[in-house]
């Protein structure tokens, strides 16, 4: 293995457990998309370690997410009822806290194009 693909491939490493770490924030942040960060992190660990790319597949908790949004493009009923849910729950919370009205507004308008987003992803049985 040459020298540049070594660096690459730490590279990847480095910014697939980065976007690990800001997916698993993404649960618990509002506007910090947990799907995105969640897949990247898979995109860069299955060019850069299989054991790594094996291990987030074969998670208990984000496993079955990654697989069917990669393989089938689709999520349950169930978890796109609990994202859109928390999704809207936050983003009151968040825009009650909040005097500028813009803001708010904007908020709003992320709000509507993730709740689009997520119910146009095919819904698995």
């Amino acid at each position: 293995m040459y020298p540049g693909k070594i660096i690459k491939k730490y590279i990847l490493i480095a910014v697939g457990c980065l976007s690990l770490f800001l997916g698993i924030l993404g649960i618990f942040l509002p506007l910090l998309p947990t799907v995105p960060f969640l897949l990247l992190t898979a995109y860069c660990f299955a060019r850069s370690s299989n054991r790594l790319y094996n291990w987030l597949i074969h998670h208990k908790t984000f496993g079955s997410y990654i697989y069917n949004y990669q393989t089938y493009r689709a999520i349950n009923r169930k978890t796109k009822i609990m994202a859109i849910s928390f999704l809207w729950g936050s983003l009151g919370l968040s825009m009650s806290l909040l005097p500028d009205v813009y803001i708010c507004l904007l908020l709003s308008l992320l709000g509507m194009g993730v709740t689009f987003y997520i119910l146009s992803l095919q819904t698995l049985k």
